[in-house]
């Protein structure tokens, strides 16, 4: 089995065998290492001083599901972003916060409710859905981000 990981210096796509992950792999274009990148086709999870390096500054579109651990509606959405975040592997990533542990982001992007999910493009923030949304919804969004 392979990962996706996009170089954070150039926005190449490195296809990493996941048995070899442990040894710090490094872009197949540019060099750099590829250690902290975020994988594509999983849910990464973020912290607020992850944000600005890893969605802000990401080639890709960002889908980031704010949520936290107790919140019924959370767990049940979760399947549906990770089911979204495989369907999408190598045009999108997908992180999660933890609002409960990571309050400076969620305060920053005023999240008054779980789950919250933002897209992201180009590093800015272009839309914003309140609520486990069915999956149809989800997808219209992002493939608003991929046109």
């Amino acid at each position: 089995m392979n990962m996706l990981i996009v170089c954070p210096g150039c926005g190449a796509k490195n296809r990493i065998p996941t048995d070899k992950k442990h040894l710090t792999p490094k872009c197949g274009k540019c060099g750099v290492s590829l250690a902290n990148a975020p994988v594509s086709g999983i849910v990464n999870p973020l912290t607020d001083g992850e944000f600005q390096s890893q969605v802000e500054q990401s080639s890709l579109p960002v889908l980031v599901d704010f949520y936290s651990p107790t919140c019924g509606p959370c767990r049940m959405i979760a399947p549906v972003i990770a089911t979204l975040a495989e369907t999408y592997a190598g045009r999108l990533l997908v992180f999660k916060i933890d609002t409960s542990s990571q309050q400076m982001s969620a305060s920053r992007f005023q999240i008054r409710g779980v789950p919250t999910l933002l897209f992201f493009k180009n590093g800015a923030m272009v839309d914003q859905l309140v609520g486990a949304a069915p999956q149809a919804d989800i997808e219209r969004r992002i493939n608003n981000l991929l046109d």
